[in-house]
């Protein structure tokens, strides 16, 4: 094992030819094992060729490269004329039609191969290209998020060092505060992109864990009350226990990020209810608030990341809907869930996400 330059535990190259020949060996004696089997119940053993031609696109399917689907394909067509074959147990490709037989054979299970891993490099490239977006999308969101805090809080450090004479205790305070607000927006940041670090890099992958969801809620509720005590939060959670397979901290980070965005966007918000519904085959997770709500505008875009504010009062609306969101819809998706924000009809704003409970 070796390790990647964000940390994660990645298998040697030696250790994964081991495991690509495992799996295509694997799968010849299972197709062979099978075609043993059918034998007492088959008059002829034209079914032969068709399975080990499918047992050379599961291998192209599950192994890395092209080498092993060739591979397993030329095995296949030397061990179906060796065992399979009329004289068994003998190689003889000069029987009439069956050099024929063969070389087709060979040809459509190496085109199997090929198209096969193809298709995993199309859809590698394809998930590369999302992975790009979503850095491109954060990227936009930090120039301006870490930018305007930083202004901020340098503009008030310079004023408490060059007119502090001047200024009362109680201006002082207004600064310090501003200064701490400002501070604490930055953390949100460093904290959301250090979720992205954990699930983005190259060659790393959710760690799934059976989780009580209750705790993880419970959790994430404590961090939101410090930063913002007076918002009265509700959960309403099953009776039952149950567990679900997460990686607790980015599932917390989403929640923080949730309730913070209703403080945040819905302005007049004082209170936020979370209810957790168990459903068949995946736990839902409802984030309401009595606040503003969403402009209509913004809804077909909220998970986007890369809003753009307008001057004014609606810079923190910006805040709290840009990269917030964007690596919610992210860690939410690497779970293989999904997530929704709709306004309610009694007002405020509600953002709901599911994962899959296996």
């Amino acid at each position: 094992m070796c390790k990647s330059k964000d940390g994660a535990v990645m298998p040697s190259k030696k250790w994964n030819i081991i495991i690509n020949i495992a799996i295509t060996f694997g799968i010849l004696g299972f197709v062979t094992l099978f075609c043993f089997l059918l034998q007492p119940f088959s008059d002829s053993d034209t079914h032969v060729p068709l399975l080990f031609v499918l047992a050379v696109f599961f291998v192209s399917r599950l192994t890395e490269g092209y080498v092993y689907g060739i591979l397993a394909s030329m095995i296949a067509v030397a061990g179906v004329n060796y065992v399979f074959t009329y004289p068994y147990f003998e190689i003889n490709f000069a029987i009439t039609g069956y050099p024929l037989t063969f070389v087709a054979m060979l040809a459509v299970a190496c085109s199997v191969s090929a198209m096969t891993t193809r298709i995993k490099k199309q859809e590698q490239i394809r998930l590369e290209a999302e992975k790009e977006k979503m850095r491109g999308n954060l990227l936009r969101a930090v120039s301006h998020d870490i930018r305007t805090p930083l202004t901020s809080i340098i503009g008030a450090a310079s004023a408490i060092i060059d007119t502090h004479d001047s200024l009362t205790e109680e201006k002082r305070m207004d600064f310090v505060k501003d200064i701490r607000s400002e501070a604490q927006w930055l953390i949100r940041i460093v904290e959301n992109l250090l979720s992205v670090t954990r699930m983005g890099g190259e060659n790393a992958r959710i760690d799934k864990r059976e989780e009580l969801i209750e705790e993880i809620i419970g959790s994430a509720v404590l961090k939101f009350k410090k930063r913002f005590p007076d918002v009265e939060v509700s959960v309403d959670l099953p009776q039952e226990l149950f567990l679900v397979p997460m990686d607790g901290i980015l599932i917390e980070q989403v929640l923080v990020n949730l309730l913070e965005n209703s403080v945040l966007h819905g302005k007049v918000t004082t209170k936020i209810s979370i209810a957790v519904v168990e459903q068949e085959d995946r736990v839902q997770v409802f984030v309401d608030d009595d606040g503003l709500g969403i402009r209509e505008n913004i809804l077909p875009k909220i998970f986007e990341g890369n809003l753009q504010s307008r001057e004014g009062e609606e810079s923190d609306s910006k805040r709290s809907m840009g990269i917030g969101l964007s690596v919610c819809m992210s860690i939410v998706r690497a779970h293989k869930g999904n997530m929704k924000a709709e306004n309610r009809k009694e007002g405020g704003a509600r953002v709901m996400f599911w994962l899959p409970k296996r």
